[in-house]
């Protein structure tokens, strides 16, 4: 599974940022462009919707799952939901935590 988590990872990363980084180059970092472009349409504003309650649901299941666990360095997987997107976020905390479990069983 670790393999998989990684490779999501990656995806994670490569798949939003591909879109992102050529609006960037083209708008430059204009929030009230990107908010209003994402709340355009009504499937648009669904979408935005549904991946801001899962980023808070995922930052709330990194924090508890994690601390329960005694998984090191949250802060990681918090960053990436916050600077990627719950397509890092979770395959990243799902990663660490395989990782984990894998040394305690050693």
């Amino acid at each position: 599974m670790k393999y998989f988590y990684g490779v999501l990872c990656v995806l994670g990363i490569l798949l939003p940022y591909g879109v992102f980084i050529p609006w960037v180059a083209e708008h430059g970092l204009n929030v009230g462009l990107l908010v209003s472009e994402a709340a355009q349409t009504s499937i648009g504003a669904f979408a935005w919707l549904d991946v801001i309650v899962s980023a808070i649901v995922l930052l709330s299941f990194i924090v508890m799952e994690g601390t329960q666990q005694g998984i090191r360095k949250l802060w990681i997987p918090v960053l990436g939901t916050c600077t990627v997107g719950v397509s890092l976020g979770l395959p990243l905390f799902l990663l660490m935590r395989e990782i984990h479990f894998e040394k305690q069983k050693l």
